[in-house]
């Protein structure tokens, strides 16, 4: 196969791990503390075609990066609605280990934990935080009190390169060897929700961008094999 139809085969590949991610993000718009990612491509050198996918493709993905940028804090009135204004992240213990997320959709589990909408335990800096008997109620340092008693200090933490942070599934983040650091400037707003910071408006511009590039090579690798090479075929035979 001629390297044109490597070069326009890799980039249908590319367009479509493109659309993939276009589509995550916008089915994630109402998901409160999502973060959009960002795509970028990077060119193979043909020399390096089985360093780098095993493969003749001339342009590969050049990975994501988290869009950090906070989204809009909206009120709730819920007591255990709570966003985080600033830099910071929370800390949540989940089946697969520590976690991090910008979603504060919190409540009381039957144990007394305070918890995430999947179950998952919300760390406190020394640990879960567990609720008394009584009403709960969240200071704008982090401090849980549940009646007249502490129940801990939530966990914020923020990381000097946010954006390498990978997500597991919908605002669940983790940070694959980057350090945690406590999150000194935050503060927190309880009542409140940050909700996602996708851009409908960009992200359907970006999807249509995307699809007629998909088209355009589609219509590319279809001439280059259908009228070209079928045309080199004829000539070379009848010489």
């Amino acid at each position: 196969m001629p390297g044109a139809q490597y070069i326009a085969l890799s980039g249908m590949r590319t367009r479509l791990d493109e659309l993939d991610r276009l589509a995550n993000d916008i089915a994630n718009v109402g998901t409160a503390g999502y973060k959009s990612e960002r795509g970028s491509n990077l060119t193979a050198d043909r020399p390096a075609f089985t360093d780098v996918l095993q493969s003749a493709i001339d342009v590969t993905a050049g990975g994501r990066r988290l869009d950090v940028r906070s989204g809009a804090i909206d009120p709730t009135g819920r007591d255990l609605d709570i966003a985080i204004e600033g830099d910071g992240f929370f800390t949540v213990q989940t089946a697969a280990g520590v976690r991090y997320t910008r979603n504060g959709h919190f409540s009381r589990s039957a144990e007394g934990f305070l918890t995430t909408p999947d179950g998952s335990k919300v760390l406190g800096t020394n640990g879960p935080l567990q609720l008394g008997s009584g009403k709960t109620r969240v200071d704008e340092d982090g401090t849980v009190m549940s009646g007249d008693a502490a129940a801990g200090r939530l966990a914020i933490v923020r990381f000097a390169d946010a954006g390498s942070l990978v997500r597991e599934s919908g605002s669940i983040l983790r940070a694959d060897g980057l350090p945690p650091t406590p999150a000194s400037q935050a503060t927190v707003r309880v009542g409140s929700l940050e909700q996602s910071n996708v851009s409908v408006v960009e992200r359907v511009a970006e999807l249509t961008n995307a699809t007629r590039s998909f088209e355009a090579l589609q219509k590319s690798v279809s001439i280059l094999m259908n009228d070209v090479e079928v045309r080199a075929i004829e000539v070379l035979g009848r010489r």
